[in-house]
């Protein structure tokens, strides 16, 4: 966990007035005052007890365990209930709600409508940002970043990039590659989810069509998947000249390049092309890791789409390569503490959006590695980490994952202390009694 120094505590002098919030999205008229809370800042384990928050605007503009008071403005009292940042997931597939051939079928307005579903769904579990990695959710968060549909904060890849065989080609094995006289556009790249590519011309236009729609960064697949069509889980996706052509038009877009890679040959040779996020990584070698952090690249991790049923509808390949890969898991998770790499947190749910309810048990699922502080730690001030990454590109500029003054007000009131219970966020309804995102409240049950 990543250590701040506290910052001093101060005091304001204004005048309180209390109003009751409604439970919908609202639009703040004036500063808002929680008093009466227990404050998880993002990155220290001990709570600032007995504390007061002050939200102006968008931003936390103090924190304090001495009386506060708002001039024209709300009070919401806490009664002891726990306050922290909101939930960051690094690894969401928003748009993937349904079994690929099902949505090839569907109309793009009704996929559009399930991604705007599941937006809803993914704030209120209480996670208010979230990392895109693959599918096509652009013009969803447009909409929502435009105030008419709820919806989380959202960093997207738009759609990854892949080869010929590789994990994101979903064609059928009768059709042949466009170079070889297949259709120009296929099913897959339909519906935004992937790009295929192959070959440095093909890598670059396709990471140049995804930031000329807006991503904030990039994904490709470099290895092997759990749930590809033709790609075994030990092979290695594109060549080192592939991927660094991926990798260094990100750095001329000012973002970073992330791969998709379970296995070590993947992995390592996406590390030395450039890349600076790998996304799963549960195969590599301690040699591997030991590059990674010398990279200082990212290891975003997830644990609830090995540890939990595969789908009814994944071949049986699929399921022995899902087994593959948790077997990895335990090596993988004790090789990041011990070289103590840059870990966040993803969920990685895709095809099922029931299972997509789950997204949560991704935080106690963890509790075999680490304490409930630094599982928060990596849930909220660690994945702020990596969205910040995206530089220029980072569509929401400031500072998210911490209860600092001058943050993003991005916050949580919950019923209970989840340092000592994480799955209190198995159950939202229940135990999230406040949701706040951008200094909006989409969700207060109190009065």
């Amino acid at each position: 966990m990543r250590k701040l120094l506290p910052k001093k505590l101060t005091a304001a002098l204004v005048v309180a007035v209390s109003f009751a919030l409604p439970a919908i999205a609202q639009e703040p008229s004036g500063p808002i005052l929680f008093t009466d809370v227990n404050v998880f800042d993002g990155v220290n384990a001990d709570l600032i007890k007995n504390a007061n928050v002050v939200v102006t605007g968008n931003k936390i503009t103090s924190v304090s365990t001495e009386p506060l008071a708002v001039a024209g403005g709300r009070v919401i009292d806490g009664k002891g209930r726990t306050l922290m940042p909101g939930l960051i997931d690094a690894h969401v597939h928003l748009s993937l709600n349904m079994n690929f051939l099902v949505m090839f079928n569907q109309l793009p307005d009704y996929v559009a409508a399930r991604t705007l579903a599941e937006a809803k769904n993914t704030l209120m579990r209480g996670f208010t940002s979230v990392r895109d990695t693959g599918g096509q959710v652009l013009g969803a968060k447009k909409a929502i970043d435009e105030g008419y549909f709820p919806g989380p904060r959202i960093w997207a890849s738009g759609a990854g990039i892949g080869m010929t065989a590789g994990h994101g080609d979903l064609r059928p094995p009768t059709q042949r590659p466009r170079q070889l006289g297949g259709p120009a556009w296929t099913e897959g790249e339909y519906n935004g989810g992937t790009v295929i590519a192959d070959g440095v011309p093909e890598v670059l236009s396709a990471a140049r069509l995804q930031m000329r729609q807006g991503a904030a960064f990039l994904k490709m697949f470099t290895s092997g998947a759990v749930s590809g069509m033709y790609d075994p889980l030990d092979i290695g996706e594109y060549s080192f000249e592939e991927i660094k052509a991926a990798a260094e038009e990100a750095k001329r877009w000012n973002t970073y390049l992330a791969v998709h890679s379970y296995n070590d040959k993947g992995t390592r040779v996406a590390l030395e092309a450039g890349a600076m996020a790998i996304d799963h990584g549960n195969l590599m070698t301690e040699e591997t890791m030991k590059l990674l952090v010398k990279k200082g690249a990212f290891l975003n991790t997830q644990t609830g789409v090995f540890l939990s049923d595969p789908p009814d509808n994944w071949s049986e390949g699929s399921k022995n390569r899902q087994r593959q890969a948790k077997e990895g898991l335990d090596n993988m998770m004790k090789l990041a503490k011990k070289y103590k790499a840059k870990i966040t947190i993803g969920s990685d749910f895709v095809d099922n959006a029931e299972q997509k309810k789950e997204q949560s048990y991704e935080l106690t699922n963890r509790l075999k590695w680490f304490t409930a502080a630094e599982i928060l730690n990596q849930a909220t001030a660690g994945n702020a980490e990596i969205l910040y990454l995206s530089g220029p590109r980072n569509p929401y500029p400031g500072r998210l994952g911490v209860i600092e003054e001058g943050a993003l007000a991005d916050i949580l009131l919950v019923n209970g202390n989840p340092l000592e219970d994480l799955a209190l966020f198995h159950d939202p309804e229940k135990n999230l009694a406040l949701i706040m995102k951008d200094g909006k409240i989409y969700k207060n049950t109190l009065n």
